[in-house]
Formats: C-alpha cells, structure tokens, sequence
C-alpha cells in the first residue's frame, strides 16, 4: 500500500476513534433510568434523553450495569490509544501496529493491566461507596463489583480485602500506565521540599522588612566603619626628596637637557577632604538571608546530583562567599560546570565558583549582594594600611570580599596590566590608582607620563606639577615618549653604575650619604669638566598607557619592543608601566609584553578565552562589572577579588584644582618630538 494512502486511512482511523471515544463519555455523563435500555422499557414515542440517543441509552446501560462508575475506565482506555496513535502519525508511522511504541509486551500485557485495573476500581466502588446515591441501574460496581466485593470480604475480611484491592491497583495502574511508584514519590518530596524553601524564604523576607532600624542596630544588623574617622586637615608639607641646587649658567652652553629643574612648591599634598565622604553605616546581609541562601545552595545542588554542605558565610560590600564542603567522591569540576546552571536556579546574574580557598579544604561560592554598596576612595586612602605604607609608589585598589582596603607597592610589581570590558570600571579604577599616588608622593618623589588615545579619560590631569609631558593623545608622539623612557633608564643604569648602586632606593641613598658629607659627585654625561652639573637623587616614573590596543595599531612593532624592553629592564632604575586594554586578545596582550608583566587585574570580560589571555585561568567573565576584578600577584595562581574603588569625576577635578594650586608644571623639552637621544643629550636640528 503507498505511504499517503497508507497515512490517510491511518488518520481516518484516529479521528474514528477520537469520536467514538466522545460519544462514550457523553453517553456516560448523560445516562438516565427513565431511558429505553436494558434495564428499562418505555414507551415508542418516549422522548431520550440521552446525548447519544437510543444506542447511546442501551450502551451505558451495559457498562453502568457490569461495572458501575469504573466503566469510565473504558474511556481512559480509548483516550490512552488516541494518543499513543496521534504519536505514531507525528513520526509518520503505519498505525497497523499502533500498540508497539507503547507496550513492549504487546496487546496481551495491556489487556491483563488493564482488567486487572477494573476490577479491583469495582471492588472498591462496591465495598467502599454502596452508599454513594447516583444515576446507575444498580448498586455502585456493578454485578462484576459486587461479585468480587463479596469474594473478597468472605475471604479476607472488610479491612483487609481493601488493602488487597488497593494493592491491586496501585500494581494495575503502575502496569497499565508505566510508571514507577517510587518516582512519584521522589517528585512529591522534591514538590514538597520546594514548597517549604519557598515559604521559608517568604517568611524571612517579611521577618526582614518588618525589621526596625534599632532591632537591627542591637542586633549587629548595622556595620559601624572600620576605618578611623577623617578629619579635615591642612595641606602636609612632605620631606623632599630631592635637595635641589641653583642653576648654573653653563648648561645653557653645555647644549644638555636638565631632567628636573628647579621648582618649588611641588611638595605639598592635596587634603582628603577634596574626595566624597562614604556614609557612616552601611547595611548588611541579614542571618535569616544567609541561612535560607544556605539551605537553598545545598538544595539546588542536590537536585543537580551534587551532595555538599554550606559551612560558612561571610558577607561583604558587593558579594557574598559560601563556603562548601563537597561530599566524598564530589569532583570540583562538578560544581564549576554547574556555575551557570546555579546562577539560573537562584534568580542571579552570575556566580563565581572558588576551587580552592587558602588554608581550607573549602570550596566558595560567590553571590552577588542584593544591594550593593559603593567603595569611595577615601575608605581606602584613610586606611591604616595605605598611610602606614612607606613607598610614594603605593596605589589604592579597593576592597576585598570581606570589605578589608587592598593597598599594592607599584615598585613591586614593577609593572601593572590592566584589561576589561568597555563598562567594566577599567578607567575608574585607574583613576583611583592615580589619584591614591597623588595623595602619597609629590612631584619630587614621582613623575608620571599619560599616554590616552581616547582623549578623554586622562586629559583631565593635563597641568598637574607630577607631568614631564602633557598628556600624550597623539599615537606618533606616545611612540617618541617610549623611546625617551628607554633612553632615560639607560641613562639612569650609566649613573647607578658610576655612583654603585643597584636600584633607584640604593642610588638615593648614596647621594643623601655624599651631600651629608658635603660631597658631591659631577655628572658623566657633563660636556665641560671644570663646570659640570652636579648628581641628584631621582624620581620615581610611571607611564600609563590607557589604551593599549590602540597604540600597538598606529605604532606596530616598535610599540611592543619599546615596551617589552621597558618592562624587562625598567624596574631597577625606578621606571613602571600601566598598561590598560578594553581588548584582551593575542595581538595586543603578546606573549612577550605578558612574560614581563607578572601583575594583571581583570575587571569583567566576555569570554574565558579572554580571560584566560589575561589571567591563564577562567574567572573574570563571572565578575559583575562596575569595578568588580581579580587582582594576580606576582609568584601566585590564585587571583584575589578586589571591588575597585569608585572616583567621581568632581573628585577628581578637585584634586586636579588643588594640585595645579599647590605646584607649578616642570615639563621636560623635546618628549614627544624624539629630541633626546638614549644618553638624555639634546639632538639640535
């Protein structure tokens, strides 16, 4: 037979049996007594009432009488083939054999489960509702009911034999039906688990808006700052570093390039009271919220087939860790791979997995706070840590998940990559970097070079005394500048070897020593001996290039050698990079630019690909954004989460203000026109 036709007499069939199925259930429904029926004779001209008419009155007679309401059974059995037909027809199979993807042991199978199924409903009908007043020729069950009811109770007994019947079918519905009882079970429970994690959670939501702000006060629902309250003070005239000499009127003649000229003025620092307050209290998470969370993680993943115990919790500004403990034989991968599928069972944006917690044989799990708080930078400049640091190179990163400041030595990274996505916070956490230098060192103790091809995130410290040039925007100019710190660490290496030293603090050290004494020693790159300039101590310099990716498109090559060359040899001579992308791919972060540069931050990123380019690991595409990062240090592999600290832009204009009143600019001459050669001597035209 051809397939159409085959398909065609197959779906005439379905529909033959979907209305004969229709027409018995209404048949059922509508049965009365008073009807023509076996039971029953009336009168020719009797009017029926029954929706299927005098067949229909006859036929649910039948069934009402063998066994009473269970003939509903009949249709359950009609509609269980509608379907499994319907099936057969959506996969375009022939319905000559429509019982085998539904039984696998053929139509005898289905008809015992299903006999078995009727008769123990009648017996129950029978034994249980005799009582029950309906529409039926005879006593609930029917004459099949009744014989086995009084089989069953001569036998068994009343209780028993209910049992018995029960048991008979709970075995012909699990037969019939194909299911397992103790999976119905096992969804219930979950139902029912589900069902009181949510109440729970209801109920601790209510119990924490009812909360009032004194409850929560003596409760500890408060945080009071850690950190010493900020006084307003004056500006703090600095120790200067460098003891600087009148001018001689030489070196107009000797045709060299004075590194640092005289300026006074530039070692006073700006007061703290230029940087936004932070509020007093802060809220935080409450212990009803960490105990449902708690219970809610072990939960969820349960369900995923994963058995762990929540053992800890400590909540901080922007997230939350759990600590875990797996059970025997749980793999952390497990979990790891589940992170995705957790975040979207807990309602979160995403969810950051710890594998290993130093010191602990824990795991973390880090969920995002339901309120965020903000971390101002004058939380991290008024820590004990950054004013207890010694180095002028000290940079303020943030916070970590436990709300303590996070202060780094610059001179001990020696360089600083720094990579994210655009929104990310990448340019409001360098701002926090600069500014926490600004409010550490003077001009004296450190000098810095911006390179910004966006122009705009850095312009904004154009005119501050810490400059030696303005702030680079044009790409061909940013390449002299490089070319000019390269010359300049020659330089400095050349005056550590004369003088002994083997890094910028040994150097300074030494001079301070020689004009105690009342010594001094000329300089080698002096062009006339009987007046020749006079050796002095050194700033600190800092180069920040806010996008890198760009300059390595307009300079090339050169870019990347400069900078490598920069990064291997810089550190000793008081030279730093921080370097910063939005695009953290292998044409920008090279392998030779990251084998030099042992720190990187990672604020958020789209892809493991990336973070991996930056970190080599995953991670950073689970952070949050908006300053949330991961901090790698030198010698370790585990990154610290760092929330950057938050710069408004009025802040920084006013530190910008206040520095540009407190000194006066000290450009050096020929930077960015590639004028000075790598022994710092000026190339004339």
């Amino acid at each position: 037979m051809p397939h159409r036709l085959s398909r065609l007499l197959s779906e005439i069939y379905w529909l033959l049996q979907v209305s004969f199925a229709l027409f018995l259930l209404m048949t059922l429904i509508s049965y009365s007594k008073s009807d023509p029926s076996w039971t029953h004779a009336v009168h020719v001209d009797y009017q029926i009432v029954n929706w299927g008419g005098r067949v229909g009155a006859w036929i649910s007679d039948i069934l009402l009488l063998l066994f009473g309401l269970s003939a509903y059974w009949c249709v359950v059995l009609l509609a269980q083939h509608i379907v499994a037909n319907y099936q057969c027809i959506a996969r375009h199979d022939e319905l000559d054999k429509p019982a085998a993807p539904l039984r696998e042991g053929g139509w005898l199978a289905e008809i015992l489960s299903f006999i078995l199924v009727l008769v123990a409903s009648d017996g129950l009908e029978a034994l249980r509702m005799w009582s029950l007043k309906a529409q039926l020729p005879q006593a609930p069950g029917g004459i099949v009911g009744n014989a086995v009811a009084y089989g069953v109770q001569h036998t068994l007994g009343f209780t028993s034999g209910t049992l018995a019947l029960l048991l008979m079918q709970a075995i012909g519905l699990s037969l019939f039906f194909r299911f397992s009882w103790l999976s119905v079970a096992d969804r219930v429970g979950d139902a029912i688990i589900n069902v009181v994690v949510l109440l729970q959670l209801w109920c601790a939501k209510k119990r924490a808006y009812k909360v009032n702000r004194k409850e929560e006060v003596n409760q500890g629902g408060k945080i009071e700052r850690s950190q010493m309250r900020i006084e307003e003070r004056e500006s703090v005239t600095s120790r200067p570093a460098i003891a600087m000499l009148t001018q001689s009127k030489c070196i107009e003649n000797e045709g060299k390039a004075t590194l640092f000229q005289e300026h006074t003025g530039n070692n006073l620092l700006p007061p703290l009271t230029l940087l936004d307050p932070s509020p007093d209290t802060r809220e935080a998470v409450s212990a009803n919220t960490l105990e449902s969370n708690s219970r809610l993680i072990e939960k969820k993943l349960k369900d995923f087939g994963v058995q762990v115990s929540v053992v800890g919790a400590y909540p901080g500004p922007v997230i939350t860790r759990y600590e875990i403990e797996p059970e025997i034989g749980v793999k952390g991968n497990q979990i790891v791979s589940l992170a995705k599928d957790l975040s979207r069972a807990l309602s979160l944006a995403s969810i950051r997995v710890v594998e290993t917690i130093p010191g602990k044989n824990y795991m973390g799990l880090e969920l995002p706070n339901q309120s965020r708080q903000i971390v101002r930078l004058i939380d991290i400049v008024s820590s004990k840590d950054y004013i207890n640091a010694l180095s002028p190179l000290t940079i303020g990163l943030g916070k970590d998940t436990g709300g303590n400041p996070i202060c780094a030595d610059l001179n001990k990274m020696p360089h600083l990559l720094v990579a994210g996505t655009t929104g990310s916070g990448k340019s409001v956490g360098i701002s926090a970097m600069i500014l926490s230098i600004l409010y550490k060192a003077s001009s004296d103790q450190v000098r810095l070079i911006m390179i910004d091809p966006k122009m705009l995130e850095l312009s904004v410290y154009e005119g501050i005394p810490h400059l030696l040039c303005p702030v680079v925007t044009d790409m061909r100019q940013a390449g002299h500048a490089l070319s000019w710190v390269v010359g300049e660490m020659e330089r400095r290496y050349k005056l550590m070897s004369k003088i002994g030293g083997r890094n910028l603090a040994s150097y300074n050290s030494k001079i301070d020593d020689l004009k105690k004494n009342s010594r001094r020693i000329p300089s080698p790159f002096s062009l006339i001996r009987d007046k020749s300039e006079l050796l002095e101590t050194l700033p600190f310099i800092v180069v920040i290039i806010d996008e890198l990716a760009d300059l390595m498109m307009v300079v090339g090559k050169k870019a990347e050698e400069l900078i490598a060359r920069i990064a291997q040899k810089a550190r000793a001579s008081g030279i730093h990079l921080v370097l910063a992308t939005q695009r953290p791919s292998v044409d920008v972060i090279t392998g030779l630019i990251k084998a030099n540069i042992p720190t990187r931050i990672a604020f958020q990123v789209s892809s493991k690909i990336d973070s991996r380019t930056i970190l080599d690991q995953m991670g950073a595409e689970s952070l949050l954004g908006q300053g949330d990062m991961l901090y790698l240090t030198p010698g370790s592999r585990l990154p610290t989460r760092v929330h950057s600290a938050f710069v408004s832009d009025d802040e920084v204009y006013r530190v910008v203000k206040k520095l540009k009143e407190l000194g006066e600019l000290n450009y050096i001459d020929g930077i960015l026109e590639g004028k000075i050669d790598s022994e710092g001597n000026t190339l004339h035209d």
